[in-house]
This record gives structure tokens, sequence and C-alpha cells, in this order.
């Protein structure tokens, strides 16, 4: 550790929710070429704010991460260069950047911690770097993006290995554990929430979420960047172009591994037919608040479900707040990712419940598989859920981030 705390290997370790867990710096570079945070307020440390042109070619050789990218400041500089990422400042110091030849056309260094950023890094001969901090401007906390790395990583590995542990539990201990692993996803889920709602207030934090939810996960970030670049009013008075803002990011879209239904000018079609039939579409959703039920989670769901007629629930959403633009596992993904961790911060109510019985949405069919082998998915009586589905890749998560 170096004498700000922080690691001189590029790996950070942290406590989470889960234990303690890794950042590793490829994690904070694969950050900054997806542009997966807010680069409407970027300021670097001399107080002038910057523009992202370009990115940068991602160097995966020696010398800086990024090559050639281009920079515009509000004080009309313009640069083009290279790019330099640390988790913490004085790494450039102690890798010896600034004797190095290699990093004389770096033109910006980015670090992901704010400690010892105040102060401008010096390349060769003394020449100012300017200093770009990113953790306030990250749209989630350090641990989503990391289990998330965690996720794509343990995507092609078998569940074997969690479930032979699981397997050695009662069945009682089992649901439970899974249970207390499912909560801590939802108490995740509205901190964010929270946060999105304290940093853009009530609308614009639905808008987003909406439009990063309809991204998925390989879209999500070109998404966000639009939705801080045409807020719900401009796209309520009709001054968005679908097809001009496809374009802007059309360099930024990925089509890999997407069906044809979630090609990014489809869902921006989709969000913009919904936004013209309901404009105050996050007015109606705190408004629908009042009649949410405050379900317990340790009774069987189908039962649950019928009794408070949940799936008529779910058909008068579609209708009453998205005008039917957005159906099936979409909607149960934008409803317990997006609407009930919202509102269950904008308002105080306890929609846990809710969410655990709520509809799976879009979840490998080996999670799924996994809670039939388990004894934790019988079809009617206990059929698929947010929650249990939730915990599950709860529990394989910290199994991944450890």
């Amino acid at each position: 550790m170096n004498r700000m705390g922080c690691p001189v290997i590029g790996v950070e370790e942290m406590q989470g929710l889960y234990g303690p867990f890794t950042f590793p710096e490829k994690l904070l570079q694969q950050i900054w070429v997806r542009g997966d945070f807010d680069q409407a307020n970027l300021t670097v440390n001399d107080g002038r704010r910057l523009q992202i042109v370009h990115a940068g070619r991602w160097n995966l050789l020696g010398g800086p991460d990024f090559k050639d990218a281009r920079l515009r400041f509000d004080d009309g500089t313009e640069i083009t260069g290279d790019v330099e990422l640390h988790l913490c400042a004085d790494d450039w110091t102690a890798h010896g950047h600034a004797a190095d030849p290699a990093y004389d056309n770096v033109r910006l260094h980015v670090v992901l911690f704010p400690a010892g950023a105040e102060q401008s890094t010096l390349g060769g001969q003394g020449r100012k770097i300017p200093t770009l901090v990113l953790l306030p401007c990250l749209h989630h906390g350090l641990e989503e993006y990391a289990g998330e790395a965690a996720i794509e990583g343990l995507a092609g590995r078998p569940l074997n290995r969690l479930l032979d542990a699981l397997r050695q539990l009662p069945l009682s201990e089992l649901a439970a554990e899974l249970q207390a692993c499912a909560q801590t996803r939802w108490r995740q889920k509205v901190h964010f929430a929270r946060r999105r709602i304290e940093r853009l207030g009530w609308v614009d934090a639905c808008h987003h979420a909406a439009l990063e939810i309809l991204g998925y996960r390989y879209n999500r970030a070109p998404m966000l960047r639009l939705a801080g670049q045409f807020p719900l009013a401009a796209w309520a008075g009709g001054a968005v172009d679908l097809d001009r803002i496809h374009a802007a990011e059309a360099s930024r879209w990925s089509r890999q591994g997407v069906r044809p239904a979630n090609h990014p000018k489809t869902r921006l079609r989709q969000y913009g037919a919904w936004v013209a039939a309901m404009p105050d579409w996050p007015s109606q959703l705190v408004a629908s608040v009042t009649g949410l039920p405050s379900l317990p989670t340790g009774v069987p769901t189908g039962e649950l479900r019928r009794q408070h007629r949940l799936r008529a629930l779910r058909t008068d959403w579609a209708g009453q707040l998205c005008a039917v633009a957005v159906g099936g596992t979409r909607l149960d993904n934008l409803v317990c990712d997006g609407w009930l961790p919202l509102l269950s911060a904008q308002t105080g109510k306890d929609l846990s419940g809710l969410w655990h019985h709520w509809f799976p949405g879009d979840q490998p069919p080996s999670m799924r598989k996994a809670l039939r082998e388990l004894g934790l998915m019988d079809g009617r009586s206990q059929p698929a859920c947010q929650g249990t589905l939730q915990g599950l890749m709860g529990r394989w998560l910290a199994v991944g981030l450890q």
C-alpha cells in the first residue's frame, strides 16, 4: 500500500455487502472505454469542464492505457493525446511514469479515488497534466461494477460448485439463506436508486433508469449518455430525433449477442412511443404507490400472486404507466430493477415483498434449472420469482467476488 492507502499493483480490495471484493485497474479501463459514467458533468482538478470527444484506442501493450484520445475543455482548448488511468493519483509517481518517455504524450490522468487528485499530475520536465476523478461520476457503486464483471466472468462457468455446497443444506435453511441474499440485493438496489434520485431528481432518475434497462447490459452506457443529453422533457416535447441520436452513438452501440428485438434503435423507438403516449409517466408511477401491497416473503409465491392479483397488476402497469410500449420479461426487469427500488427510495414504503414475488424477468435458464434441482421451484405453488432468483444470483456472486 502507498502513503495514500492505495495499492500499487493495480488492484484495490474493499469491503462490500458480500464481504471483501477486489476492484482491478482493468475494470476501471473497461468503464472508461464503455463510457459507463456521467459524462455531462466532468470537471478536472484545475476547474475546467471536460468533454470526451473520443476516449482513445485501448492500448493493451506497454505505455499509456489509451492512445489518441480527443479531449475538449470549456476554455476552448481541444487536444489529442494519450490517457492514463490509475486507481489512485500517486500511482503515477509510484509507477515512474514521469521519467518514462512512453508517457510524454499523456494529456489526461484519470483516477478512481479523489485522494491526492487535487494536485496536477506532473509529467516529464514538470509538465502539468490535468487529473479527472471518476468516482463521483459513476452511475453505480463500485461493488455493482465489480459484481457485474464477476457475473460476466462466471457466465460461462457451470453452477456445480455452488450447487454442491447448497445441496448440503436442509431445504428450509437453504430457502432462508437465499431469501437473506435476495434481501441484501434488494437493499443494494434501493440504495443506488436513492443515490440516483439525490443526484438527478425524481423525474430524471426515472428517465435514466428506464433507458438504462431498455439498453440491457451491453448498451446501458450509450443509453445513459443519451438520457443525460436529452432529458424527459425533450422527449415529451418532440425535440428528440431518434435516428439522429442513434447515429450519434453509432461507434458505441454493441450488437454482439443482441437479438433483433433488442436492437438499440428498436428500443429507442419503443421508449419514444412510450413517452409520446405517457409524457408524465414518472408522476403516475409515484402516484401508483398508494395502491401497492406490502407483502410477506415467507409464503408460497403462487398463492400470494393469486390472492393479490399480481398478474392483473402487471397488465395494468403495462397499460397505465408505459402505454403497452414495454411488455414481457423486459417489463418485469423494468419493474424490479427500476420502478420498485425507485418507489421505495422515494416514498419510504417497504416494497421488498412485492419485489420478491414479482415475475423473474430476464434471467439465465441455468438459474431456473438450478432452482428446480434444489427443490425451490416447482411450477404452480412455487413458480420462478424475482426474489429466489436474485437470492441465488447473490449467493453465486458472493462466490465469484471472493
